[in-house]
């Protein structure tokens, strides 16, 4: 035991020191979402001024990038996994840029070097005592960019929750920093009513026993509000917020029907409040697992009853969804939408669902369109699409004629603008 005592408290070092062993021209891989370890991210650009073109990669941002701004720009290139409020700016105006690929598939890019990495900044939880440290709430692709890099710095936060599933031993790290603060943490939204109405109608297409793969905002978390009556309800999905563990504190979430981890909560990289972190912590029926398991489509169809709910930006009247552009806009990722609308497909009893507003907010622009907008990506195709759910209904387009389909959409988009879609699918 106290061998690998001495060799971490070796290891600690200053952030200063251990950022300014990353060089220029480096990849440097940053811990994801709420598991990025700022203190690290914050000093890197506080050391600007040494640097050039080095390439920062990571998924989700949670806070303000400062590496994205203009004035970075010679010393600092993003490449962007998924695109957030804190980058989409810098990948219009060619600042940064965006490499398509499945959530599931990222962990690839850095085992097989396709994207081969120089340096990662990860966040952990202390050690425990053997040594070996969790990765918390960001496990997905930061457990493959750890054993990729060339050197690994790590940001060991007392705050960190201890979360089963991967670990990683103080043999593996080059330098640790440790700190004492605070995860980022996402607030849940107002759920407006146009969202509980989509609420509503997903959850009527929940089953008793359904195992849940949801993502975070105001749809998941309106769908979550109308499953209070269901029973023995699971979660398999790559991430969960708080409002998975209301449920499981109503006693509607047991995992119980979870074939494959019974008993489980399976994901991959957590969002929430503080509520969640402490729920999380050292809970044995909490299990993170790397994102090429979680979100491996011969896994996780293999899920009995998996449900999964994911947004689109538009739908056009073929059933094609676009979720991650906004015309030629670079606006999210796919992220794993189509990993979880795959693995549901082959899931016995499963379900994708592709749920979203009729319109825009201002209730001007319709998101059911007759084509998708020219520059808009198809991030999940109109073979793989089963529901699609509005305010307005439910619109099951499996097995249904491209005519059949078009009906079926039209009858779910909002009244002001089911005329106008009629009109243009009939001159086709």
């Amino acid at each position: 035991m106290e061998d690998w005592k001495n060799e971490y408290f070796q290891k600690i070092t200053s952030k200063e020191k251990a950022i300014s062993i990353i060089n220029s021209g480096n990849r440097v891989v940053f811990g994801h979402a709420a598991g990025e370890p700022i203190v690290l991210v914050d000093e890197l650009v506080k050391q600007k001024d040494r640097l050039q073109n080095v390439e920062i990669v990571h998924m989700v941002p949670l806070r303000e990038c400062q590496y994205c701004l203009s004035e970075m720009k010679k010393h600092f290139y993003h490449n962007s996994l998924f695109a957030g409020t804190g980058t989409r700016q810098a990948i219009k105006e060619g600042r940064a840029d965006y490499t398509p690929v499945y959530f599931s598939e990222i962990p690839r890019l850095f085992r097989d070097d396709i994207l081969p990495v120089d340096v990662a900044l990860i966040q952990l939880a202390p050690p425990d005592e053997n040594g070996y440290m969790s990765f918390g709430v960001s496990v997905d692709y930061t457990v493959q960019a750890a054993k990729s890099a060339k050197v690994l710095i790590a940001e060991v936060n007392k705050q960190m929750p201890k979360t089963y599933g991967e670990y990683i031993s103080i043999s593996e790290i080059d330098y640790i920093i440790e700190t004492d603060r605070p995860l980022i943490e996402i607030v849940p939204p107002e759920i407006t009513d146009i969202e509980e109405k989509i609420g509503h109608n997903i959850a009527s297409l929940v089953p008793d026993q359904a195992n849940l793969q949801l993502g975070i905002g105001g749809i998941p978390d309106a769908a979550l509000k109308f499953l209070q009556e269901k029973q023995d309800l699971g979660i398999y999905t790559e991430m969960f917020s708080d409002g998975v563990v209301d449920l499981y504190e109503k006693g509607v979430i047991t995992n119980k029907y979870n074939n494959i981890n019974p008993g489980k909560f399976i994901a991959t990289f957590l969002m929430g409040t503080k509520k969640l972190y402490q729920f999380v912590d050292n809970n044995l029926n909490v299990e993170m697992h790397t994102v090429d398991y979680t979100n491996n489509v011969m896994i996780a169809g293999k899920v009995n009853k998996l449900i999964s709910i994911n947004s689109a930006l538009q739908v056009d009247l073929f059933g094609q969804i676009c979720a991650d552009t906004l015309g030629y806009q670079q606006y999210s990722g796919v992220g794993g939408q189509v990993d979880f609308v795959r693995a549901s497909n082959l899931s016995p009893g499963g379900k994708s669902i592709i749920a979203l507003p009729s319109t825009n907010k201002e209730g001007t622009i319709s998101r059911i369109v007759p084509i998708l907008n020219e520059g808009a990506c198809v991030t999940t195709s109109r073979n793989d699409v089963h529901y699609v759910v509005t305010e307005f209904g439910i619109a099951d387009l499996r097995g249904k004629t491209t005519r059949e389909r078009a009906n079926l959409l039209i009858n779910i988009t909002h009244p002001n603008f089911r005329d106008q879609l009629k009109e243009y699918y009939n001159k086709k």
